[in-house]
């Protein structure tokens, strides 16, 4: 399956400029092991995706042939998955991602904001690497965390609560190399580290950090104050007269 290439350049696919090494040995028994922990091969065509980005930064050629090869079909539907989903990259990704949510509630609370501070600071616009390979920027569409917004997400892991200040003094730590912590989650690694264990390989530090925070569980809190409880389910079905 070798010589995959694309004929629609312009069409947002994959990147084919510059050297197209191929995947380590030990990537490609790894794709294997991830493959044989499904009963249909195929479902872990996006646990292995993962995969290629953590060995090589990005989804390349030899990549989607890899997975191609690995799971019996074509490349044409292997690149069709990678061109589909937004953490799936196509150009090579720094050694941290950065990614901002401007969706409604973020932006409103202050995304755009942010959003702007880090461009300029940077010097990358949407989807760009910083030219010393430090930082990806990405305009994310929701971050699934409303509740904290705006929310920054580093390698997929949570900033919440965040202004354009406390973002740009979180991208001076990271490029300083010091220690920075997840508010709700694991101590920043690299977006490759990170990559890794997204495909299905665990770095043991599945529990640092609060899996949840106040504002996550204050409906809970408030239900407990007052006594609320969910209608028992023989109380929540409607009876026969309502549904005539």
């Amino acid at each position: 399956m070798s010589g995959f290439q694309s004929h629609f350049a312009n069409s947002g696919g994959v990147d084919f400029s510059g050297d197209h090494e191929p995947l380590p040995v030990e990537t490609m028994n790894e794709l294997a092991e991830l493959a044989a922990r499904y009963p249909q091969p195929r479902s872990a065509l996006l646990p292995m995706l993962h995969l290629v980005q953590s060995a090589q930064g990005r989804i390349t050629p030899a990549g989607i042939e890899a997975c191609a090869d690995t799971l019996g079909i074509t490349a044409a539907e292997v690149n069709g998955v990678a061109t589909f989903y937004t953490m799936f990259k196509r150009n090579p990704v720094g050694k941290h991602h950065i990614g901002v949510c401007v969706t409604a509630l973020c932006a409103i609370m202050g995304g755009d904001a942010i959003a702007e501070k880090v461009e300029d600071y940077l010097g990358v616009g949407h989807n760009e690497t910083t030219a010393d390979g430090a930082f990806t920027y990405e305009r994310v569409e929701c971050n699934a965390a409303c509740d904290y917004a705006p929310v920054v997400m580093v390698n997929w892991e949570f900033f919440d609560t965040m202004n354009p200040d406390s973002t740009i003094e979180l991208i001076d730590k990271l490029r300083a190399g010091e220690e920075v912590a997840s508010t709700r989650g694991a101590t920043i690694t690299s977006w490759r580290e990170a990559e890794r264990v997204i495909a299905g390989f665990p770095d043991g530090r599945a529990d640092e950090g609060p899996s949840a925070g106040l504002q996550s569980q204050l409906g809970l809190k408030l239900a407990k104050r007052h006594g609320w409880q969910a209608p028992a389910a023989d109380a929540a079905a409607p009876r026969k007269e309502e549904q005539q």
